[in-house]
């Protein structure tokens, strides 16, 4: 299997790069303005067509610069699975500039109504919701009857009637997404760490110098390039998804911890970036225990 990046996906990635860096104080504007967060909408609807190892491409240069926008719920639980599953009407109505979220966890579907409670952080702000109920994705108006969503993305549904109901597994590309961004954020944690042991130094030589250093940070490295193989892995092939949850829930934490404490007191500072990555990591890992 080639894990390397296509043409496209190269460009992808570089320009996804280059608008965070230059984003300003509204990245999420920045990526709709330069084509990144319409890459799975359908040509007839003025998209690129594209599919999840492209829109993965996107979140994990998100998660390596740990930008603060709402790619994953909006674009791999909501756009991707909306683009290749739903009918052409479902695809117009959902699909012209709104906003939809994906929600994990377990729903019920009994007598024409949706149960089960669940949380999204972009639920609150949402247009439409989609939950997964058996081997359907389900369409919730979140101001409808039966739907309760919280301003903190908290989604109490309790016989919710559905607008739209349609086959398809809004759970593999959420996830999928969710290690493709873990991805990112390892990758991001373990440049800013090799940055800091390799200019730090003590008893007059850079922390990178000594054994135990050099030791752990070659751990992180490890563990980040595992991730970055196993969600390729599980863009590609629906088969790879639990392996590359398995491995974020496992694997990401304890390397990112290890970051932290190469740090020092540094990594602690809020006006330095590394708490962002060990966040949103934790919150991606929630997404994995509510998914499975």
């Amino acid at each position: 299997m080639d894990f390397s990046y296509d043409e496209t996906q190269r460009v992808i990635a570089q320009v996804t790069s280059d608008v965070l860096a230059n984003a300003g104080d509204d990245p999420w504007k920045a990526l709709g303005e330069a084509g990144m967060l319409s890459l799975a909408v359908p040509q007839w609807l003025g998209g690129e067509g594209l599919g999840l190892p492209e829109v993965a491409v996107v979140l994990t240069e998100i998660g390596r610069r740990a930008t603060d926008v709402p790619a994953l719920s909006m674009l791999a639980m909501g756009v991707l699975p909306v683009a290749t599953f739903a009918p052409k009407d479902v695809q117009a109505e959902l699909l012209d500039n709104r906003e939809l979220t994906g929600v994990l966890g377990k729903m019920s579907y009994r007598d024409g109504g949706i149960s089960g409670v669940s949380q999204s952080p972009c639920a609150a702000t949402a247009y439409r919701l989609l939950v997964q109920v058996g081997p359907r994705i389900a369409v919730v108006d979140p101001g409808g009857d039966g739907a309760v969503v919280s301003p903190d993305g908290v989604v109490r549904l309790d016989g919710a009637v559905p607008v739209a109901v349609f086959d398809g597994d809004l759970r593999r590309f959420a996830i999928a997404g969710v290690c493709a961004m873990g991805d990112g954020l390892l990758r991001g944690a373990l440049e800013l760490t090799a940055a800091h042991v390799a200019q730090r130094k003590q008893f007059g030589r850079p922390l990178a110098a000594f054994q135990a250093v050099a030791q752990q940070i070659a751990d992180v490295y490890i563990a980040s390039r595992t991730m970055h193989l196993a969600a390729l892995a599980a863009c590609l092939n629906a088969e790879d998804v639990a392996v590359a949850a398995a491995w974020l829930a496992r694997e990401g934490p304890p390397a990112m911890r290890t970051c932290h404490h190469l740090h020092g007191g540094l990594g602690l500072d809020v006006s330095y970036p590394l708490h962002r990555y060990s966040a949103m990591l934790r919150k991606l890992v929630g997404h994995v225990h509510r998914a499975y």
